[in-house]
């Protein structure tokens, strides 16, 4: 499936708005050389995956924000599980991630990328939409001409009803989110610090510990870092290394930081990284088959450690082929050539 992707958009940089989540005017100027229908086809034949329902709606509505859209073969030297979507005002990749075997109800998720990893924007398209309409109407809601909706179709209408915000009797934008849209890491984040500025520590960690709690972001270190952090600031370190070494049974590439800022919170120095590093030899393999690990298990384990490693100096383009082995000797083949699939 060479043939899905056609290269980026190019457009001027528009000034930007007082909020990331805000839709820009003028988007009818873009004429686009990759359209949804490459980032639908790319995750059908090459991904392997379904492609979210309001995928398209997504990336109109990325369009209109005056993003910049991406071909998602555009993958060299990212994550080797990131299909990108558009580049933002900032310069930042914004993408769905591609989970080998994802956690229940995170099956295709909108991340931001960085070198070391990602950091997650919602769980869904579908709530990724719905948080960018719900911010669009907040921070318009004046504006009665609806230019700002132009953009969008029936399924956009679906998911959020513009005056629903205004309705709601919600004064702060951030409670409305947390309410009726779901959770999301920078809202925990900015209510928990802002319990802190208020010199309110026991509700900052009460805060802290609601949004660690697991079942929030499965498959996610980033916030059991938060919650090391705040335990940090407010004095309580022998429990804030303990939170910063759960984090690091995470993914290291979800802990949306570098290692080493987690690292030295739960007062590790290289030992960690030393004991991954042997875990991917040979040696490592054996000892683990030897132990009664199933081979597919043994070799999944292996893809998660060399990702682990690649996050710490952001080296995706070094493990690939390493970690796409992995993914065919665990019997998922189709992840493996997704990770290969040069474009």
């Amino acid at each position: 499936m060479r043939g899905v992707c056609v290269g980026v958009t190019t457009r001027p940089a528009l000034a930007a708005l007082r909020s990331p989540f805000i839709l820009r005017r003028k988007a009818t100027a873009l004429q686009p050389t990759c359209s949804s229908s490459d980032h639908i086809s790319f995750i059908s034949h090459v991904a392997a995956a379904q492609p979210p329902q309001n995928l398209h709606t997504l990336i109109k509505i990325l369009q209109g924000r005056g993003e910049t859209i991406v071909s998602p073969c555009a993958r060299q030297g990212l994550i080797s599980l990131a299909i990108p979507l558009s580049r933002n005002h900032s310069g930042t990749l914004v993408a769905l991630l591609r989970w080998p075997t994802p956690p229940a109800g995170m099956e295709m998720p909108v991340v931001e990328v960085h070198q070391h990893g990602v950091w997650l924007l919602a769980k869904s398209v579908d709530q990724y939409i719905h948080r960018i309409l719900v911010e669009e109407d907040a921070c318009h809601s004046a504006n009665i001409d609806g230019k700002p909706y132009s953009v969008l179709n029936d399924s956009a209408n679906n998911i959020y009803k513009r005056g629903d915000f205004a309705m709601s009797r919600i004064s702060n934008l951030d409670i409305y989110l947390l309410k009726m849209v779901g959770l999301f890491p920078d809202v925990m984040e900015r209510k928990a610090l802002g319990h802190l500025e208020k010199g309110d520590q026991v509700s900052a960690l009460v805060s802290g510990e609601f949004y660690a709690k697991k079942e929030h972001f499965p498959g996610f270190g980033r916030p059991f870092v938060f919650n090391a952090e705040v335990l940090l600031k407010v004095g309580r370190n022998l429990e804030a290394k303990d939170a910063a070494r759960v984090a690091l049974k995470s993914p290291w590439w979800t802990l949306g930081c570098k290692y080493e800022h987690v690292a030295e919170i739960a007062q590790w120095e290289d030992e960690q990284i030393e004991y991954i590093r042997e875990r991917v030899t040979e040696e490592g393999r054996r000892e683990d088959l030897k132990k009664g690990k199933a081979p597919a298990q043994v070799a999944l384990d292996q893809a998660a450690f060399l990702m682990d490693l690649a996050s710490v100096d952001g080296t995706w383009l070094e493990i690939e082929d390493q970690v796409a082995d992995c993914y065919e000797e665990a019997g998922l083949p189709e992840i493996a050539r997704f990770i290969l699939h040069k474009g």
